[in-house]
């Protein structure tokens, strides 16, 4: 008998956190992915007008509180931040809105995602995982990278190294349903974009930067002064696909300002928040939905998952 989705969801959420902890290792109290972060704290302001897109109750007051946290790709927590791996950066955003009460972005600086769903994902990690440096041509990844454009793209997409965590632009995987107090619905998708706009550095500059560059360099500049960013929403046309994080919308398409992130301070017990927060990818909040993009309830599973068990490490 075929499980029922909710159990199959979580059944490949656990297929998925041990694919990641076979090709990462166990690090009890880290994520299995982007494992090194820095967590920040700050305030989110609306933009005029941004009422029109949504009812949501962080855009129908004059200010929220944000906590975010900055990462680095895969689940290493001891990776250099100068090397290849480290790229894309998470960037994850709460906008806390009452005790216990809360909405997140979460978002990485490549545009776009490698798979369409969950199942796809497993059978890359799992093709990369079996292609070895000792391993022939054609590798498993190949064959999979072959067979799977999508990916192929994501894989060759550039992922420079930015010279500052505050200077790169970040995407939220999926789409959402924008609801205004009108009932007025648009789907759109988060983009996170620097006030001090984007800066990246070449390979060779990256090379002799340190191991842990970028999160020192983000506490000294939040020290220095706030750190900010225009969180926009890519709008979609009618007939884009909203369903499908592989699927990329033309650049034309308008971008809606929602309203401003702005970060003023460093957690001082940031390595313990991190092994407490369950950032969630659903919205779970009056006026954005989540779309039909079967990515959403996996990664939201495969989050809660994980977060239950950093919180026991």
């Amino acid at each position: 008998m075929p499980l029922p989705q909710d159990e199959r969801v979580v059944a490949l959420a656990e297929d998925l956190l041990q694919q990641l902890q076979a090709m990462f290792g166990p690090h009890p109290g880290f994520r299995p992915a982007h494992a090194k972060g820095l967590m920040l704290t700050g305030s989110f302001t609306p933009a005029p007008g941004a009422n029109q897109l949504t009812r949501a109750p962080h855009v129908t007051r004059p200010s929220t509180p944000v906590t975010a946290r900055f990462s680095n790709s895969t689940g290493l927590p001891d990776l250099p931040d100068n090397v290849g791996d480290a790229n894309p950066r998470g960037f994850a955003i709460r906008f806390n809105l009452a005790e216990h009460v809360h909405t997140d972005i979460v978002s990485h600086s490549t545009d776009g995602f490698p798979t369409r769903d969950g199942y796809e994902f497993l059978e890359f990690l799992r093709a990369a995982a079996a292609s070895g440096p000792d391993v022939p041509s054609p590798k498993p990844v190949e064959v999979f990278l072959g067979s799977h454009p999508a990916a192929l793209a994501f894989v060759q997409a550039p992922k420079p190294f930015p010279s500052s965590l505050a200077r790169q632009t970040y995407y939220a995987v999926t789409a959402f349903a924008f609801t205004n107090s009108a009932g007025v619905k648009t789907f759109g998708r988060y983009r996170i974009v620097p006030e001090a706009g984007n800066d990246f550095l070449s390979e060779a500059q990256a090379a002799k930067l340190g191991p842990s560059y970028h999160f020192s360099e983000i506490a000294e500049r939040v020290n220095k002064g706030p750190v900010r960013f225009r969180v926009m929403v890519q709008v979609a046309a009618p007939g884009d696909a909203t369903g499908d994080a592989t699927v990329h919308w033309p650049e034309s398409r308008e971008l809606k300002e929602l309203g401003a992130v702005e970060l003023n301070a460093v957690m001082p017990d940031s390595l313990q928040q991190q092994k407490q927060i369950i950032f969630d990818p659903i919205p779970r909040v009056d006026g954005i939905e989540p779309s039909a993009d079967p990515l959403l309830e996996l990664r939201a599973a495969i989050y809660l998952l994980s977060g239950r068990q950093r919180r026991k490490a």
